[in-house]
């Protein structure tokens, strides 16, 4: 059986908290883990936004849904190329505003090798 996703038990502007790893301000979770999500490591920035790189992380660790969050504001963008690599392998993509991302990684935590990406500011 697949590991379970953390929860995110704890979300306001720049704050997050996460079952098991602690609190931070951005984060990528997966089954089984996650850790602090560093932009700085793929080059990603608010436009244009979410990279490929960021989410082939993910699908290294088994997700098969990935919920990928634009900020509080909506203003982190996804990067086109990130949602076509996600489509040619067949993986369900959920992006959304951050409180309503967050709501919806935590639904399918409990029943789905879920990853995500979120965003806790704008």
């Amino acid at each position: 059986m697949t590991e379970r996703s953390p929860k995110i038990v704890e979300i306001s502007w720049g704050h997050m908290e996460v079952d098991g790893l602690g609190s931070g301000k951005d984060f990528t979770l997966y089954p089984g883990g996650g850790h602090e999500w560093d932009w700085s490591e793929t080059g990603t920035r608010h436009s244009p936004g979410i990279q490929p790189e960021d989410v082939e992380e993910l699908l290294r660790h088994g997700a098969a849904t990935i919920v990928l969050s634009r900020g509080m504001e909506s203003r982190l963008e996804v990067d086109p190329r990130t949602l076509k690599l996600l489509e040619e392998r067949g993986i369900a993509v959920h992006v959304a505003e951050t409180l309503q991302a967050v709501e919806l990684y935590n639904e399918l935590a409990d029943t789905h090798p879920v990853g995500g990406l979120f965003h806790s500011t704008c």
